[in-house]
């Protein structure tokens, strides 16, 4: 018998996730896309078997091409596809708002639409990553009274989010382990056996609160090792000593597994100019969010927002990094054309979300000068940018390499300086060596290098 999916979201996630259960025999996927203005676009691409995904994504394509032509994945943009479903996964975007709340417009819309049309015994599992709190007290709601059914009995309910990764989406979705929580037994242990099909790795069963917990504090952990890197490398700066260096040392410890409380491994992570990314940015706030909440003991996790602050100061340290290299060439950063190179958040993908750069180019207009967004994947941004690398370079009186796309690290230095009205190089990636720049002519500054290092 054909188990009937839908995924609701064409997204990062959405699109990959669909289309590898597409390709288990037996299942036949639907994806439902909003027809926007900036992603309608993608229900066209993907009912022709075309990948919407930029950059590099081992394995995608081929998956994409493979579904379309078996005819067991397809694109709508109605949602009452929902009716015929045997599971429905929920993958919309659930960003935060500049007070770092929620916005769960999209979830909460959709949740209305699901519950209107899902049929009794449906399964609804939730991989947007939310609050710890919100599948329980917001969605289960939501769905019980738009169709009259309850939780465990008429539909089953679980939250089992992605631990995906832009260039590496099919990867990480089929070979990392996979944390499944449903808000009854019943529901974990449906949502396990879907899962089941395309996970080759572990299923780890739980509550869907704990669930939710465990997602928003994986990419915390992350956000605040990142941050703890960043500091490193501002004091590295102020002491005239390169952080990549102290990084490389520092993680020179072993991983000895066989005593876990002693284990002598350490692996701080990369410093740069600034965090991007759907979840970095935003899964802190909603851990502090579900504390607030729904936490029964009120408190500020300081740790978590200060990192989260430092991290986000880091665009503007990297504007300084440029005001200072101008001021060397008694030249002010008002007026001063500024080239970032790198729109996407991420090296080798077109994933603009929460980008750094965007904070590099307020910044820089704010302080007067003239910046110019240059990227070779990227095809569509809120801010003006151009794909043709002269044009960016041109007079430019500094470059701030923003993203480690492999394009960059092919550039000629020496033709580089030839293009642009003063040689300054701000490098916010580690992306080149601070001796072959200033061979070729260059002003150097890096994040986290000192100029005793350069």
């Amino acid at each position: 018998m054909e188990k009937k999916v839908v995924v609701i979201g064409m997204g990062y996630v959405g699109i990959p996730v669909a289309v590898l259960f597409a390709d288990v025999d037996g299942f036949s996927v639907i994806g439902v896309q909003r027809r926007s203005k900036r992603s309608g676009w993608k229900i066209e691409w993907l009912n022709e078997g075309k990948n919407p995904i930029g950059g590099d994504e081992p394995s995608l394509s081929d998956i994409i091409t493979r579904v379309w032509k078996k005819g067991t994945f397809r694109v709508v943009e109605d949602i009452s596809v929902c009716r015929d479903a045997d599971v429905i996964l929920i993958d919309v975007q659930t960003p935060t708002d500049a007070d770092h709340i929620p916005r769960y417009e999209s979830l909460v819309e959709v949740s209305k639409e699901v519950g209107r049309y899902m049929r009794q015994g449906a399964l609804v599992i939730i991989e947007s990553t939310v609050a710890p709190g919100t599948t329980d007290n917001v969605v289960k709601p939501i769905l019980e009274k738009a169709s009259g059914l309850r939780s465990g009995k008429g539909f089953f309910l679980a939250f089992c989010y992605e631990r995906v990764m832009v260039g590496r989406l099919i990867k990480n979705i089929v070979q990392l382990p996979r944390v499944i929580g449903g808000v009854d037994d019943e529901s974990t242990r449906r949502a396990m056996e879907f899962y089941e099909y395309i996970v080759k790795a572990d299923l780890y069963p739980t509550d869907a609160l704990t669930a939710e917990m465990a997602k928003v504090v994986e990419n915390t952990y992350r956000d605040v090792n990142i941050a703890f890197s960043n500091e490193v490398a501002l004091i590295c700066e102020s002491l005239g000593v390169n952080a990549f260096k102290v990084r490389e040392l520092v993680n020179t410890l072993p991983n000895d597994p066989s005593n876990p409380v002693s284990n002598p491994i350490r692996n701080m992570h990369f410093p740069g100019s600034g965090v991007g990314g759907h979840c970095l940015p935003k899964d802190p706030w909603l851990l502090k969010y579900g504390l607030d909440a729904y936490g029964k003991i009120k408190f500020v996790p300081k740790i978590i927002v200060e990192s989260r602050e430092l991290n986000d100061s880091m665009p503007i340290h990297t504007v300084d990094l440029v005001e200072g290299a101008l001021a060397e060439h008694g030249k002010k950063l008002q007026g001063a054309k500024v080239a970032i190179l790198g729109v996407a958040f991420q090296e080798n993908s077109d994933d603009t979300r929460n980008t750094p750069s965007a904070t590099l180019y307020a910044e820089l207009e704010k302080r007067g000068a003239k910046p110019v967004l240059h990227d070779p994947i990227v095809r569509d941004f809120e801010l003006p940018f151009t794909s043709i690398l002269d044009d960016a370079l041109k007079n430019a009186d500094a470059i701030i390499l923003s993203t480690k796309h492999k394009d960059y690290l092919k550039l000629n230095l020496h033709d580089l300086k030839k293009k642009m009205r003063t040689p300054i190089l701000i490098d916010g990636r580690n992306a080149f060596e601070a001796r072959l720049a200033q061979e070729a002519g260059f002003t150097y500054r890096g994040v986290g290098k000192g100029k005793q290092t350069q």
